[in-house]
């Protein structure tokens, strides 16, 4: 609905398909929409341009490929594939068909995460050598992400976002090494994980940490904390704060050659600059996630974008060789643990 009313000067939902009757009958009634139970029929009558696939992630790929060959162009979500071979497809398939396949990584241009980056590019904190990001909560789920079967679990369901925003501060460039451990803690009937703690490093480029848990009964501190030579920056959706001195300004020391001066360790008083960063939102813009707070300007971004694209000529915000290196990401992180994805993730590759 909040998307609906951001984007209502440039877009127009014109047909829906969803296999609950009360979410069809919903579409019908906010949106004047034509419903159907099913997407395929939904492609076969038309009358659109863009086809938004938010169908469950086993669907991402088979319906986005249909759709592409149907003649329209597509916006997917999250995970666009499990594998490479399976983005590889969709992108084929695009290229093929001459639409154009959107993919939809909406917290990329979530405020904080655009106010975080100006703060790292102004170089104020230094060199970066470590980011860590937590999108974890104590929580127990018993639905259909919860299954390898529907390629569920936690790297696929949240870490999309993550480690887009990871390859945005890092640079898409990069080719880390990938390193994950995953545990499948769920006693209600889940066999993918809801565990994950995934690590990425490399040549010329920080440390990157992603934990995504399920068992994190208290915060660790912020969602996001950044170390750098010169400061550090911590945060999350609505605020963040970072702090960082001048070399120049600061005190000049001589390295010590005894094994100590008066029986203490060296110590200082760094000429610390603060700064802050706070959201100002409006009281009923509605957000969304349960590991992020994610407001609408993301979508909305994109919607945008969409637009600028198709009618405007405009560049592309999220390409699909970036979207690529995450799948590759994704794709290495379950191959490092047979032990939960032996089965549904190997028989897919």
């Amino acid at each position: 609905m909040a998307l609906t009313r951001l984007c209502q000067d440039t877009f127009q939902i014109v047909s829906v398909a969803d296999q609950l009757a009360d979410r069809r009958k919903m579409a019908e009634n906010e949106f004047g929409a034509r419903t159907f139970s099913d997407y395929r029929a939904l492609l076969k009558k038309g009358g659109f341009e863009v086809f938004v696939n938010a169908l469950p992630t086993p669907l991402h790929v088979p319906a986005t490929i249909e759709a592409l060959k149907a003649g329209y162009h597509v916006l997917c979500e999250k995970p666009m594939a499990g594998t490479i071979k399976d983005f590889d497809r969709m992108a084929e398939a695009s290229a093929q068909a001459k639409r154009i396949l959107f993919p939809f990584q909406n917290n990329r241009f979530q405020p904080f995460f655009n106010k975080m980056q100006e703060v790292l590019q102004s170089g104020v904190l230094g060199e970066i050598l470590v980011i860590r990001s937590s999108w974890s909560g104590f929580q127990r789920r018993w639905d259909w992400q919860t299954l390898t079967k529907n390629l569920g679990g936690s790297l696929f369901n949240t870490g999309p976002h993550a480690i887009d925003q990871a390859l945005t501060l890092i640079g898409f460039d990069k080719r880390p090494t990938v390193t994950c451990k995953m545990e499948c803690r769920n006693t209600l009937g889940g066999d993918a994980e809801n565990y994950c703690m995934l690590t990425l490093q490399g040549k010329n480029m920080p440390v990157v940490e992603i934990l995504l848990s399920s068992f994190l009964a208290y915060p660790q501190g912020d969602m996001y904390n950044i170390q750098g030579t010169l400061g550090g920056l911590t945060g999350h959706a609505t605020e963040l704060r970072w702090k960082y001195y001048d070399p120049r300004k600061a005190p000049k020391q001589k390295f010590w050659k005894p094994w100590s001066i008066d029986r203490k360790y060296p110590s200082e008083q760094l000429p610390w600059i603060e700064d802050s960063w706070k959201l100002e939102v409006d009281a009923e813009q509605k957000t969304s996630g349960y590991t992020l707070r994610s407001f609408s300007s993301g979508p909305k971004t994109l919607y945008d974008n969409i637009h600028d694209v198709l009618r405007k000529k405009g560049k592309i915000l999220v390409t699909l060789p970036q979207v690529r290196r995450q799948i590759a990401i994704l794709e290495e992180a379950h191959r490092q643990n047979p032990h939960i994805w032996r089965g549904t993730y190997a028989g897919r590759r």
